[in-house]
């Protein structure tokens, strides 16, 4: 919570005589966020983890900025929207009862501005740029392609019957399609739900009016499996960042991209290597210098906790200290994750610049 804000709520009479002079007191705009992705993006965190951390010796400083006191802050400059829950920007907003980026992240942009934040988190687990985010211009993959997984489904259903001495029917070319898409549009969907409806979710903000200020994206995970998902990245990142920019009607929006980074410490390889160099090479995109901005997460690993997920099962009690889940969850580290945090929005600062 800025100073700004505690000092308004003690002298209201005050500010109210200095509102002509003071920037962002009675502000009537908010700066909107939309933060993107797959479960990443949700985040992985253990709530539990994250509140022994915030006051634990050895690590509890990582954290005071974002408490008051014992607890938690709760910002009254910064708010949340994640697909059913909302309130003011505080810890619990990543999966059911995890903590993700969008934690950290917030709570730097309400620091940065004098106008409210809203956060508005879009993100599902295991959902493809390739498929579920594939945006409107990249159109849909080719007939042949379309023809092959086609086939494939059906296969699968055929033996299925075969085995069970069902007849469901087979896959239909519609069904293939459907999928493509599915989640950009539902993305979009957040955004009109959130403009519909932001002055009940969050009375603070009645009578303001929301200003779309910048994309955040942390995906990739599921786009290195497949024949076609991993080389198709970069052609399929630059036409989300287009498309995105046409339907919230900004033309040159702040992107900020956090890089796959599920390897950690571990060297680059394969596919991994594959998707993260497709996003990091969006920096080299010409047409997005100055208002994209891809950054690495893997160099922000928790050491602590890599070092100890090899040998977790023998060492659970000392493993649940430091982390809460797998590599491909950043091993649910409340310290990563609030360093991703902090990444995209040291990117999107250095971006509003």
């Amino acid at each position: 919570m800025k100073p700004a804000t505690i000092r308004r709520s003690l002298c209201a009479s005050a500010a109210a005589l200095l509102a002509s002079a003071a920037p962002g007191v009675g502000a009537d705009t908010v700066k909107v966020f939309l933060l993107a992705g797959q479960s990443n993006m949700e985040g992985k965190a253990d709530n539990k983890l994250i509140d022994h951390q915030a006051t634990d010796a050895k690590t509890k400083d990582l954290f005071a900025h974002l408490r008051t006191g014992d607890a938690w802050t709760v910002r009254d400059d910064a708010f949340i929207k994640f697909l059913g829950r909302h309130g003011g920007l505080t810890t619990g907003f990543g999966s059911p009862g995890k903590t993700g980026p969008e934690l950290e992240f917030g709570h730097m942009m309400a620091e940065h501005f004098d106008e409210p934040v809203l956060l508005i988190k879009a993100a599902w687990g295991g959902h493809s740029l390739y498929q579920k985010f594939r945006s409107p211009s990249a159109g849909l993959p080719s007939d042949e392609i379309l023809a092959a997984e086609l086939e494939g489904l059906q296969a699968r259903v055929k033996q299925a019957n075969e085995k069970s001495g069902k007849n469901d029917p087979l896959p239909t070319m519609e069904q293939v399609k459907e999928p493509y898409g599915s989640s950009y549009r539902n993305m979009l969907k957040e955004v009109e739900d959130t403009k519909a409806n932001y002055e009940t979710l969050f009375p603070a903000l009645k009578g303001k009016k929301l200003e779309m200020a910048g994309f955040v994206w942390f995906q990739g995970f599921n786009d290195q499996f497949g024949d076609h998902a991993p080389g198709q990245y970069a052609d399929n990142m630059k036409h989300l960042i287009k498309d995105v920019r046409k339907d919230l009607g900004v033309p040159e929006l702040p992107v900020v991209i956090a890089c796959l980074g599920t390897n950690g410490q571990n060297e680059r390889s394969g596919n991994n290597k594959v998707v993260q160099d497709a996003q990091f090479s969006m920096n080299d995109v010409p047409e997005f210098k100055g208002n994209v901005k891809a950054f690495r997460t893997d160099v922000l690993v928790d050491k602590a906790a890599a070092e100890l997920f090899p040998t977790w099962r023998d060492n659970f009690e000392e493993w649940e200290l430091v982390g809460s889940d797998r590599p491909y969850h950043y091993l649910g580290s409340a310290i990563w994750y609030t360093r991703i945090g902090h990444g995209m929005g040291e990117a999107m600062l250095e971006l509003l610049k």
